[in-house]
């Protein structure tokens, strides 16, 4: 009799503890990295184990149109200068710093042909030698970059720009997509991978980079894509404008234009926003090159798992920083808070930003610089009614709750420390949260 009430028991206590709540958890990633399966200039494994030593818990190396994975040679050619520095693609100091960490029992090294070959290992192999679980996760990954090109008419100059989107948790390459539009090659790209996430039942994501590389995207494109719920609202790439300028919007303002746009008038999906470094270069640290640590995503999830980051990712529960952390956030519905980790010395701003219900929803094309016909779209500005500041709280804890005439509102916590190693000049580490979106809009 107490042997069956001691089972009873321990089945309740099991049963019990398989029904409570999973505990969440914030966990540190990138999903935007590259290495020398493409165009970046170290191994894998040496760029794993640098994330991994830096605090992260997942990433996701996504190189240009491949995955890591079957059996690939990388030919070590001799050094070449580029832009007034030495290349190396694998070989020299970079390989002997691979050799030295890792050792010549894993590097394989072959000579073919008078050839000098190494193997890049796949992401199935390396893999083993780094993933811990509830610590650190790699997610395979891929780049499809495609361009998107028009021909010159009697009314119009030659046209064309890049377009480039993250695939995260593949089972197969998407292929890139040839089209004369920006707007095509999203929407044939996304409508890709939910076909292959619908086929498979694998969790995946797909999130748009760099909008403003060379330009690429405008605003009024990325607003049309159905499906697409993410985009890169900071990349760390030296090349990749966040900011904008005189004739281009900032990555922000077109989030904001997209999200008044898509929740008021083309009743669309939300977007979120994604921090990335979007990281080449691992050799010199330095303005100019194209680094790690400088942009990410804090996931809240119970598992450290690609179906539980996603699954947390969807749902919005993430914010992109660019240094600040948070220590919580709450979306109850009604009022979005943020409580800042704050560091000593350091001041902080939360601006709470949003469009209203009532807006001036007009529009001007920006005119391109005198003399500069321009290759790719112009882009326009919006009234200072879309994406207005519509409170700032300054200290380490911050609340807007909706007066009920907002289309939506989210946070960006701006601090004073100066960023270390940023892309660009007078850059100050920050965070975006993803927006509060006013269900009774």
């Amino acid at each position: 009799m107490l042997l069956r009430l001691s089972l009873l028991a321990l089945f309740a206590v099991s049963t019990l503890s398989a029904a409570a709540p999973d505990t969440l958890h914030w966990f540190k990633g990138n999903l935007h990295t590259h290495s020398l399966w493409s165009d970046g200039d170290d191994y894998p494994e040496m760029i794993v184990d640098r994330y991994k030593e830096a605090g992260y818990n997942f990433l996701a190396i996504s190189d240009h149109n491949v995955l890591a994975e079957g059996t690939r040679w990388l030919e070590l050619k001799a050094p070449t200068v580029v832009a007034g520095r030495v290349t190396l693609r694998g070989g020299g100091a970079v390989l002997d710093h691979y050799l030295s960490r890792f050792g010549a029992d894993w590097v394989e090294l072959r000579e073919t042909a008078g050839k000098k070959e190494v193997r890049l290992k796949p992401l199935a192999e390396y893999r083993t030698l780094f993933e811990e679980p509830g610590r650190f996760l790699l997610i395979p990954s891929a780049e499809i970059s495609a361009a998107w090109h028009r021909a010159k008419t009697a009314t119009e100059p030659e046209r064309g720009g890049p377009v480039h989107l993250n695939h995260t948790n593949p089972v197969t390459r998407v292929a890139p997509i040839e089209a004369d539009s920006a707007l095509e090659i999203m929407q044939r790209s996304v409508d890709a991978v939910l076909a292959q996430q619908a086929q498979t039942g694998q969790p995946m994501l797909i999130h748009l980079n760099h909008p403003n590389y060379i330009w690429g995207v405008t605003a009024e494109e990325m607003m049309q894509v159905r499906g697409e719920k993410f985009f890169e609202v900071y990349n760390g790439h030296s090349s990749v404008r966040n900011g904008g300028d005189a004739t281009h919007l900032g990555t922000e303002a077109i989030w904001d234009a997209v999200l008044t746009r898509r929740l008021a008038e083309l009743h669309l999906e939300v977007l979120y926003g994604i921090g990335s470094d979007d990281s080449h270069h691992y050799q010199e640290t330095m303005l100019g090159r194209d680094n790690p640590f400088r942009g990410w995503i804090m996931v809240r999830a119970s598992h450290l798992t690609p179906e539980s980051i996603m699954r947390a990712m969807e749902a919005g529960d993430f914010y992109a920083s660019s240094g600040v952390t948070l220590a919580d956030i709450s979306r109850d519905g009604k009022t979005l808070a943020v409580e800042i980790q704050a560091e000593p010395g350091v001041t902080y701003t939360t601006q709470f930003i949003g469009t209203r219900r009532g807006y001036d929803s007009s529009s001007q094309l920006i005119p391109a610089p005198a003399g500069d016909a321009g290759k790719t779209l112009p882009h326009r500005r919006y009234s200072k009614d879309v994406g207005a500041i519509l409170a700032e709280v300054k200290g380490a804890k911050a609340a807007y709750t909706l007066a009920g005439d907002e289309i939506y509102v989210r946070a960006k916590i701006v601090s004073s420390k100066e960023k270390p190693n940023a892309s660009g000049g007078g850059e100050v580490e920050c965070a975006w949260t993803q927006p509060l979106v006013n269900e009774s809009r």
